[in-house]
Formats: C-alpha cells, structure tokens, sequence
C-alpha cells in the first residue's frame, strides 16, 4: 500500500531478495541474455521462481529493473571520479565504465528496441540520466583543455554503443581498444589548438 503517494519500503529481508534477483539477474542476461529461464535467475539469487515472480510479475518488469539500476550505477560513478581524478581522466574512467554497461548487456539493446510498449520509457530514462552525467565530465575536461570542445554528451553516448554493438569475433577487450582510440581522438585537436 503506498502512503502519500510514496512507495511502500520493502522488509529488510525482501529488499535483500531484491538486490539479490536483480544481481543474478545482469550476471545470467550478461552471460545468456534476456530470454534465458527463470529458473536459472532465482537459482543463482538463492531464492525460489515464486519470489522472483512476486516481486517481478513479468519478465518486462525485471528487465527495467535490472537496466535501470545498471544506468543509475553508471551516472552515480561520475562524482566520484570526478572527486578522485583530474577532469580528462575522470571522463576517459567514467567513459570506459560506461563502455562496460554497454558491451556486457547482451540481448538487452533487443529488448529494449523490440517494440514492447513495458519498454517505451527506458531511452528517456536512459538519456534522462547519462546525458547530464557525461555533460558535466565533457565540460570539466573541455574547460581545461583537456578534449576539444566541439562533442556533445549524445554524440558521445551514440559513438560508444556503436563501437560496443557485439559481434561473434569481438568482446569487452576489443569494445575497450576502440573506446580507447576515440577518447585518443578527443584529446587530438585539444593538443594541437
């Protein structure tokens, strides 16, 4: 029941089930994708198939869940970073995290552009967080002349899941190697102004 509008907060132990659904969850979509058996999620979570379903009544439901809290990990990394590194390093560390996200969620891009109106609110969302995320790290590089200026937080975000869209012969290490080469490329023309 919810009070004011506010979710209700979940028991300690229902929050722990929670956490551990959504971790097993990315850990066998990482490894089998989206489509893979219930059975092998709740296993993995030690919990039963009836506690997945109880907090997740459709596979569409965990599957927000699980991108959602991977998106909200990767925009709440930049503080820190920022915090921890000076402006280009703390851009090519969160850029490279991000670089993760992408490269390792097999079957979810698929999922998320296959039309099934659960997931029409996900690129919003998406954007919603990372662009400001990525804005903030670009501007602080950019300022001190770091990268060049002229790159947009889309340009970059669109630019980098390009480079991740996986294929049989590449994996994370080749995402990695050419992410590399394109963050190289931000920094060419702010060297040679």
């Amino acid at each position: 029941m919810q009070t004011n509008g506010a979710p209700r907060r979940l028991r300690a132990d229902a929050q722990r089930n929670v956490d551990a659904l959504l971790e097993a969850a990315k850990t066998v979509f990482a490894a089998s994708g989206v489509d893979a058996p219930a059975k092998e999620i709740a296993d993995l979570a030690s919990v039963g198939v009836g506690t997945l379903y109880r907090h997740f009544p459709q596979r569409s439901d965990l599957v927000k869940a699980v991108f959602q809290r991977e998106v909200d990990a990767c925009a709440d990394a930049a503080p820190a970073l920022s915090a921890a590194y000076a402006p280009g390093e703390a851009l090519e560390r969160w850029v490279l995290r991000y670089t993760e996200f992408i490269a390792t969620k097999r079957g979810l891009a698929a999922a998320l552009h296959s039309g099934d109106p659960a997931f029409d609110a996900l690129p919003g969302y998406f954007m919603g967080r990372l662009r400001p995320t990525l804005g903030a790290l670009l501007d602080a590089a950019a300022a001190g002349g770091e990268i060049r200026a002229d790159v947009s937080p889309e340009d970059l975000l669109y630019a980098v899941a390009t480079l991740c869209v996986p294929s049989a012969e590449t994996g994370l290490d080749y995402s990695r190697r050419m992410v590399a080469l394109l963050i190289d490329g931000l920094r060419y023309r702010a060297r040679n102004r």
